[in-house]
């Protein structure tokens, strides 16, 4: 393969399935994190033990390829990956070699440019190495057989990423997909990468950085491994293909081993296990229930409601605010919905370290809320203080504003008397805005609202002081 440019990086990502069982036997994806407490003859191998393939973790595979517009394989079939290895007690991994699920898809960045996908294939995930002093420093290993055939989606992607800030953007592409598809559970699933990375100047050999997790991990790992490369060949030094780790702590990547070979493995057919036809029926059953992808939200946003691109893109990455925006804007203008759906609501849930479905905040209560401030009924400061009490417990909004007599002052009059007041209190400002301070006339505002509770709306209050203090 030619290259042209001065980085080339191909991204071999591992997705954990968000099943309920392993891929091969009933033993439980999640729960019991005592070591080696979730397992069976099957997922350790013992001798006489049969795989089971799990159908939901299939359909949840075939889904990927679908949001990814990948050509699905009409077999399904399973390899034996040879290894010798304590992460895999019976010596093999079962995984896809020569016919994977799918291939030829692609998923499209930011920036609108599209990294083809060379294939998506199942595996069983190895159990967990754990090093008590650390990978190089550990004298011994500890081996934990509860992740042992957990089902993977393993996604190979063709080497046009040309930075590290477009394998961290893929990732991210990536993770929004899988979480629209409700397969993957970003808080109980593993989602690690295997980058592998080459420079211009040393003839694109490569160097495969192994287990990386962690979006921000991919992107410091491959800024490190670029550095470290263009510096050895600057030193005259010849690089080798090889396989490296990353240390996050110290920020650097080391020489594992040279690079395998796909017939080191030594691929078989696993005779455990049949072929298994995906029908067309099948297939087409499954789109049937595929729910609407961020990119097609993006789309909606921008033309049918009027977003801005860059305000449609931040919501519909987020499964949960995009489907609760596209609800609110139904009976509200969509403009203010996403302002409010976007930055306060967002800004709560940030805050008190929820996401929307760890709430009571339903699409009916931003509709009444967003309402009020639509009918003038209450300040927008009012509005703030309301969803942040929402986030706590869900309330009848529209019944709270009037027990807590938070109704908007629009008494014209009223509001003159208070800016009477304030303008009395503070002679100060008053002179420093005469003189040409614009900002000095906040102070006054400020005055005012804390006499009105937070109830006013600053533009009248802050007309009306303009036109007493002329």
């Amino acid at each position: 393969m030619k290259f042209n440019s001065d980085i080339v990086i191909g991204l071999e990502i591992h997705c954990e399935l968000a099943t309920k069982s392993k891929l091969f036997c009933g033993c439980a994806r999640s729960g019991s994190n005592e070591p080696n407490s979730r397992t069976c003859p099957t997922c350790l191998g013992h001798p006489g033990s049969k795989p089971v393939l799990n159908k939901k973790a299939v359909e949840f595979a075939i889904k990927l390829a679908l949001a990814t517009n990948s050509k699905i394989t009409k077999e399904l079939i399973f390899s034996r990956k040879s290894y010798f290895y304590p992460d895999m007690a019976k010596n093999y991994q079962i995984s896809q070699y020569e016919i994977p699920l799918a291939t030829e898809g692609s998923i499209k960045l930011g920036s609108g440019k599209e990294i083809s996908l060379t294939r998506i294939h199942m595996e069983e995930d190895p159990a967990a190495l754990v090093h008590p002093s650390g990978m190089r420093e550990s004298k011994f290993v500890l081996v934990d057989y509860n992740r042992s055939g957990d089902p993977l989606v393993e996604v190979v992607t063709n080497p046009d990423m040309t930075s590290p800030e477009e394998a961290r953007d893929f990732m991210n592409q990536l993770i929004t997909i899988l979480q629209y598809l409700e397969i993957f559970d970003i808080n109980n699933c593993i989602i690690k990468a295997d980058a592998n990375i080459s420079i211009k100047e040393s003839g694109y050999i490569r160097a495969e950085i192994k287990n990386v997790t962690g979006f921000k991990d991919i992107e410091r790992a491959l800024k490190y491994e670029v550095a470290r490369q263009k510096e050895e060949v600057k030193e005259g030094k010849t690089l080798k293909q090889e396989t490296r780790a990353w240390d996050s702590e110290k920020g650097i990547t080391f020489s594992l081993r040279t690079k395998e070979t796909e017939a080191d493995y030594g691929y078989i057919v696993d005779p455990d296990l049949v072929k298994i036809d995906l029908t067309k029926e099948w297939i087409s059953e499954i789109k049937k229930n595929m729910p609407e992808l961020a990119h097609e939200k993006l789309a909606k946003f921008t033309k049918q409601h009027g977003l801005t691109e860059e305000m449609a893109r931040i919501i519909s990455k987020d499964k949960e605010l995009a489907e609760m925006f596209e609800a609110v804007s139904t009976a509200i203008d969509p403009e203010l919905a996403a302002k409010w759906i976007r930055r306060e609501l967002t800004r709560v849930l940030n805050y008190n370290k929820k996401k929307l479905n760890e709430t009571g905040i339903k699409d009916i209560h931003m509709i009444d809320l967003l309402k009020l401030i639509e009918e003038n009924k209450i300040t927008e400061t009012t509005a703030q203080r309301i969803i942040e009490k929402l986030v706590e417990s869900s309330f009848d909004i529209k019944e709270y504003v009037k027990k807590q007599g938070l109704e908007a002052v629009s008494d014209v009059r009223g509001l003159e008397k208070l800016c009477k007041e304030a303008i009395d209190e503070a002679p100060k400002a008053v002179e420093e805005y005469s003189s040409g301070k614009e900002k000095a006339l906040n102070f006054v505002v400020g005055i005012v609202m804390k006499k009105t509770k937070g109830k006013a709306k600053p533009d009248e209050v802050n007309k009306i002081l303009k036109d007493l203090i002329k």
